[in-house]
């Protein structure tokens, strides 16, 4: 599997057009840019299917029907074309948004339409106790990260979601902890308090790691015997 690329779009167009001039193969180009065959060759499907456009970057977040991500999914589980080829029907911002889809239709977790429409969520945050932003972050991590629908079940915000995990994977559960005024319960747990909860969240995070391993596993092998 292709490592993450951080190329910039008008390199990945150079790219693609070498490759379809004839002037370089996919290897040489995976040589130079320090990328994977996999990506290259999305690069070179994206290209002929959308123009340059679509190795743009998606900058929008666009919004999803119950309906469309399980026709989606369907649609790739009875073999009618890749990850890539349903990606670009449906105008998905990676192949990775299927994928968590395909993930949560696996697991018998219900489907949601994301983005506009559905419930408001807060535009402002709340106050929140330290218990209540450890659930808001467990649950979000389980999800996949689906910052909304996290902000709507707990009626907080989709920045104080997205703030809560970031802070939690980079500093850990004490960066959950509010330190405005006086707050010394939170201020003084103690250790053993902080360490039950750190460790609830990467049980979390290692729960969702492994039902994410196991599904690239069964999808790569779909997607070599399609190949």
């Amino acid at each position: 599997m292709g490592r993450k690329s951080d190329v910039l779009p008008e390199i990945k167009r150079a790219a693609v057009e070498e490759y379809l001039k004839g002037e370089k193969s996919v290897v040489e180009i995976c040589n130079e840019l320090s990328v994977g065959k996999t990506t290259v060759r999305e690069w070179i499907k994206i290209y002929q299917k959308q123009g340059e456009m679509g190795l743009l970057p998606t900058i929008r977040n666009n919004s999803y029907s119950k309906e469309l991500k399980i026709k989606a999914v369907e649609e790739y589980l009875v073999g009618n074309d890749s990850l890539l080829e349903i990606s670009m029907k449906y105008g998905l911002r990676s192949k990775k948004q299927l994928q968590n889809w395909i993930m949560k239709y696996n697991s018998h977790e219900e489907i949601k339409s994301s983005g506009a429409g559905g419930n408001l969520i807060m535009a402002k945050g709340r106050t929140t106790t330290l218990e209540e932003r450890i659930a808001v972050v467990e649950y979000c991590i389980e999800n996949g990260k689906n910052y909304n629908e996290t902000a709507r079940k707990y009626q907080v915000s989709y920045q104080q979601v997205r703030s809560w995990v970031n802070k939690f994977e980079e500093s850990g559960v004490d960066e959950l902890l509010d330190r405005r005024g006086k707050r010394k319960s939170e201020d003084q747990l103690t250790e053993v308090e902080k360490l039950k909860a750190e460790m609830k969240l990467l049980e979390a995070r290692n729960k969702r790691l492994e039902m994410e391993n196991a599904l690239l596993k069964k999808l790569e092998e779909i997607e070599r015997r399609r190949g």
